[in-house]
């Protein structure tokens, strides 16, 4: 029980006093998080749409494999992010490997299959009078998309929700294609595992404890925002 005390008081202790290597985690882990929930909405969030409301050849085969998707390990997709970004991959010119971008390129690939199939879930429970009615006003396809993805615009705070959770929480790909690097590429994770790995368990705990106060914050202000759509 100390330890766990210790650590929530060295957690206050980190904050307060400006640590400027457990400031530049925590900013570095909100800044590639919320870059790589945002790429996945915008990409993901139209082919939910698309997977859930058009019928097409073979789309049982593209549902299993996103579903499939949601499985894979981050050590897996930090593995695989590795060999395309490295020297010898397709995008190796581009030097990407070691730096927040590469975070960034690995947690979409994470977090899209979560956006695809939770958005295409929600499309197909949404009453299919509305497409009926949309259409027969003469709507456009991107004025259905607009229109469908307003109707569910719960599931889909979900989805995003669950995305983000997803992403701020993952060690394996900041791990691999970020190199942990100090003030650069070093996450709240990536410091956690650093931390206890040289024994430092106290110091893993406090790290442990803003990764949770950070996770917190933003899932109270997304449901602040969720019940202010309600009223």
């Amino acid at each position: 029980m100390n330890l766990f005390t210790d650590g929530f008081d060295q957690a206050i202790d980190l904050l307060i006093s400006g640590n400027t290597s457990v400031y530049s985690a925590i900013s570095t882990t909100i800044t590639v998080s919320s870059w790589s929930l945002m790429i996945s909405l915008l990409i993901g969030l139209p082919l939910g749409f698309a997977l859930g409301y058009y019928s097409f050849p073979g789309k049982s085969i593209v549902r299993t494999l996103v579903d499939t998707l949601l499985a894979l390990p981050t050590v897996v997709i930090g593995l695989i992010a590795y060999t395309m970004l490295s020297q010898a991959g397709p995008l190796g010119e581009y030097n990407l490997l070691f730096s927040q971008e590469a975070i960034i390129i690995g947690q979409i690939v994470l977090g899209l299959p979560i956006i695809i199939a939770l958005t295409a879930t929600q499309v197909e429970s949404v009453d299919k009078r509305l497409y009926s009615s949309l259409k027969g006003l003469g709507a456009h396809s991107f004025q259905i998309l607009t229109a469908t993805l307003i109707e569910a615009r719960f599931g889909i705070m979900t989805a995003a929700m669950t995305a983000y959770g997803r992403i701020i929480t993952e060690i394996g790909i900041s791990m691999m294609v970020g190199g942990n690097i100090k003030y650069h590429t070093r996450t709240v994770t990536t410091a956690i595992a650093l931390e206890t790995g040289k024994g430092e368990f106290v110091t893993g705990i406090a790290l442990g404890l803003v990764l949770f106060a950070v996770a917190l914050i933003v899932n109270i202000a997304l449901s602040m925002l969720k019940r202010s759509w309600t009223q």
